[in-house]
């Protein structure tokens, strides 16, 4: 199996974790491969950016708005896009031990957007940026990073993070020290990154309080996105057998699985709810209900 394979096998039965980490590495690379032929032809190619990146300016945003979305998964620079990756994996993982991934993947596009929207806020409103918000735009996954960051450390605030040449920390006190550093960085040359960071952690906060109450806020975004993910998913083809030695036998017993398949789904509906269900036991009940 060639590498190419390896990476199509990996994002196919990996999840949405993975899915995002790949997406992301993988526009890096074509921005990256494009900006060599810009560059090799003597041409500019900040014009392809400025078209996916967030503008600070309201009116320029309403000609571009899908840039609310495109934005968080679009880097540049090296050091961004790995850093990025990095704590994405990191947290993504921990997040993934207690709650689904649908929620992780409704907390990463919401944390985005509240990111995008805190940097248009702030440079919209507040005097100081008036005359840089023309050029201002944002890009990165960081809004969305650290909203599952603080989402995890409200919810589990003690869990310990072996950290190198340090050792264990407690997740809350690396979600705190981060948003006191965005704080204090708000005076510096990234001032409009650190507002679209403390937006996404102002948002992981929310969800998971929320969540930790009883609420889960992102419910009828869990399903939608869900729903749109699984018109990707490669569906099997029904094989059909004939002259099965025993079929009487077969069908009995692929019933009775099917039964024990439908009681377990419907048993952890009882005990935790239906967000707690994940792609494919949802889909065990949509078969079901066509049945029905």
């Amino acid at each position: 199996m060639g590498i190419a394979d390896e990476i199509k096998l990996s994002f196919k039965n990996g999840t949405y974790l993975t899915k995002l980490i790949y997406i992301n590495i993988a526009i890096w690379v074509v921005v990256r491969l494009i900006f060599v032929g810009y560059s090799l032809s003597g041409s500019d190619g900040s014009l392809m950016m400025s078209w996916l990146a967030l503008p600070a300016s309201f009116e320029l945003f309403v000609t571009r708005p899908w840039t609310i979305f495109t934005y968080m998964f679009l880097h540049f620079e090296l050091m961004h896009i790995l850093f990025n990756a990095l704590w994405l994996y990191w947290f993504g993982k921990i997040f993934l031990e207690y709650h689904s991934q649908q929620k992780l993947l409704s907390l990463y596009i919401i944390g985005g957007f509240s990111g995008g929207l805190a940097f248009m806020l702030a440079y919209n409103w507040l005097p100081v940026f008036h005359e840089r918000i023309i050029n201002s735009q944002l890009l990165g996954a960081s809004a969305s990073v650290i909203a599952i960051v603080i989402a995890i450390a409200v919810y589990v605030p003690n869990h310990l993070i072996h950290l190198a040449f340090i050792g264990p920390v407690k997740i809350k006190w690396i979600a705190f020290v981060s948003v006191l550093l965005y704080v204090i960085s708000l005076s510096g040359d990234n001032a409009g990154g650190n507002f679209a960071h403390l937006g996404g952690a102002v948002w992981g906060w929310i969800y998971m309080s929320q969540l930790v109450a009883g609420r889960n806020i992102t419910g009828r975004f869990d399903r939608m996105t869900d729903t749109f993910f699984s018109w990707f998913r490669i569906r099997r083809k029904l094989k059909i057998k004939y002259n099965s030695p025993n079929p009487d036998y077969d069908y009995n017993r692929n019933k009775v699985s099917q039964q024990n398949e439908i009681n377990q789904v419907l048993d952890k509906i009882g005990k935790s709810g239906y967000d707690s269900l994940t792609f494919e036991e949802r889909e065990v009940l949509f078969k079901m209900g066509k049945k029905k």
